[in-house]
């Protein structure tokens, strides 16, 4: 194990490196979270390619786009990689090893997890020298720093590349906004007279979501304070989107499917304010200069929320009792504490969290 003496040093720098794999292959607000280490990689390494083993829709997100990455290798599906895409195609993870050592690949950094999964994968690439996170489960690297849950995810992946002599630049994800994403946001929502505030209701997790009757009332409200309400949501979250539409009972515009990941950079970069649950699309609302009013269970706010105030606000749930069952679901992590720490049910750990207290924060962030 080799541990920095500081998140900014540089002593363990790999020399004649000239390409570089990152693994990352997971969700929106995952890969967010991951872009202060990309800038680091690129700023201790200028002249070398910066290779993404990612999904399908990193393919399609980095297309023609500035920033750290200068290419993406769609690494196949496999367990404790990546889901499969609908509709995507078949692919063998030994034609992707065999294809990927013949990069020649210099240096291998895993941001992925613990490393259970990914950690063997790495290590198969062929790099003179990997590096990563490694929980207890996990195989060793060359270079490594423990995976421990509780820490912010953007100062875990600075820590693993401070190992290769990364040094941060910053701690704010940023990602780049193109003409095209700009242009397919005008096309599809065209111009509005008024100042556009987008809402997201949806989450993958149900945990994580804030009841729809709540976003109803902040549309409503932001709606009455005259600006121009979106509804954003996957094809997936149809069902939630609708209910906050319905509930609303103001004109507001639902945008599911409407836009590809691309034109909803555009619309959240065009945005006044944007409101969500803790989920892919707030942390991309941030990257993209949107200010966000997110609303978080606890564990993830000391994860994931931003650590800005000039322009972001989470708003804390402090439950950790399943509200169904009444089990404390933090035990789990804490193994000599006494609970079960798990339980079957995926009902919202939210809900304690009053829409005033969003209206507030957001009305806030809409005047300054």
């Amino acid at each position: 194990m080799v541990t920095p003496s500081l998140l900014g040093s540089t002593a363990g720098r790999v020399p004649d490196v000239q390409r570089i794999a990152v693994l990352r292959a997971n969700a929106l607000g995952d890969f967010i979270f991951v872009l202060p280490a990309l800038d680091a990689l690129r700023a201790a390494y200028p002249s070398a390619e910066i290779v993404l083993l990612g999904a399908p829709w990193h393919a399609k997100l980095w297309r023609d786009r500035p920033g750290p990455v200068d290419r993406v290798l769609v690494v196949p599906p496999a367990p404790g990689i990546r889901q499969p895409e609908p509709g995507e195609a078949e692919s063998a993870m030994d034609d992707f090893l065999a294809a990927a050592t013949g990069e020649g690949f210099d240096l291998a950094v895993q941001i992925h997890g613990g490393g259970a999964n990914s950690n063997p994968l790495v290590s198969r690439l062929g790099a003179r020298v990997t590096v990563g996170l490694r929980a207890e489960d996990a195989p060793p690297l060359d270079r490594w720093v423990r995976y421990v849950y509780y820490q912010h995810e953007v100062i875990r992946y600075l820590e693993v590349v401070a190992l290769v002599g990364a040094a941060a630049t910053t701690i704010v994800p940023t990602l780049a906004v193109t003409d095209a994403d700009r242009a397919e946001a005008v096309r599809v929502l065209g111009p509005s007279d008024r100042p556009r505030v987008a809402l997201h209701p949806g989450a993958t997790d149900t945990r994580r979501r804030w009841p729809a009757d709540r976003f109803a009332e902040v549309a409503r409200e932001l709606h009455g304070d005259g600006y121009e309400v979106l509804i954003t949501g996957t094809p997936a979250e149809q069902e939630v989107v609708d209910q906050v539409v319905a509930a609303a009972g103001v004109p507001v515009r639902p945008q599911v499917g409407t836009l590809s990941l691309g034109g909803l950079v555009g619309c959240y970069a065009g945005c006044a304010l944007v409101v969500s649950n803790d989920t892919g699309p707030l942390h991309l609302a941030a990257a993209v200069g949107a200010p966000t009013v997110g609303v978080f269970w606890v564990g993830n706010l000391i994860n994931t929320a931003n650590p800005l105030r000039g322009r972001h606000r989470p708003i804390c749930s402090w439950t950790v009792h399943c509200p169904v069952c009444g089990v404390d679901c933090t035990p789990g992590i804490y193994p000599h504490r006494p609970g079960d720490g798990e339980c079957p049910h995926r009902d919202s750990f939210v809900t304690d969290v009053p829409a005033a207290e969003v209206l507030e924060a957001a009305r806030e962030l809409l005047q300054t």
